[in-house]
């Protein structure tokens, strides 16, 4: 599942709620952060569009690896992009893509990262909704508003597309 939007939107918290009630029904779940992997598998890359693309591409690599083992995989990355998304969707044999979606002014009043106010301030350039494009997904499979939902809303409706769809899954 891949969790995407813009900075500050909520990718990390609604994952993460997510990934604790598929751990409360004892599955096997693998929450990837993009910031923390950032760090380690993508170190090095900057914030072009070619870095980030590659960066989602390794991504999309490891999910692979874990899937291939029953893990459920959630990813929590702005993946700005859609040409790289469909990219790593094709390489996927399951890709549920879900649009974590509010509205930039909200975005910049969570700011939980400081990184609205320092790309307002000229103190960094790049920054996704600001003066680098993001590119909503036209048909994610799940859209949640967390401007609107709570985030047991908005989980809740990521966990019932699961049910839904790839009851499978969640089947022990």
């Amino acid at each position: 599942m891949w969790f995407t939007g813009l900075p500050s939107a909520g990718k990390t918290t609604l994952s993460r709620a997510v990934a604790a009630q598929l751990l409360a029904a004892d599955l096997p779940v693998e929450l990837l952060d993009a910031d923390a992997l950032r760090l380690t598998i993508s170190r090095g890359l900057g914030y072009s569009k070619e870095d980030r693309d590659e960066n989602i591409r390794r991504i999309g690599y490891v999910c692979g690896l874990l899937a291939r083992h029953g893990v459920i995989v959630l990813v929590s990355a702005i993946a700005p992009y859609r040409n790289i998304r469909a990219e790593v969707r094709q390489n996927l044999s399951r890709f549920v893509e879900v649009f974590v979606n509010a509205p930039l002014q909200v975005c910049e009043q969570r700011d939980v990262k400081g990184l609205y106010r320092r790309a307002r301030h000229g103190e960094m350039h790049g920054l996704t909704g600001i003066d680098a494009p993001y590119e909503p997904p036209e048909a994610a499979e799940v859209e949640c508003h967390t401007d609107l939902e709570s985030v047991e809303q908005s989980a809740g409706k990521v966990i019932a597309f699961l049910e839904n769809h790839y009851a499978e899954v969640l089947l022990p």
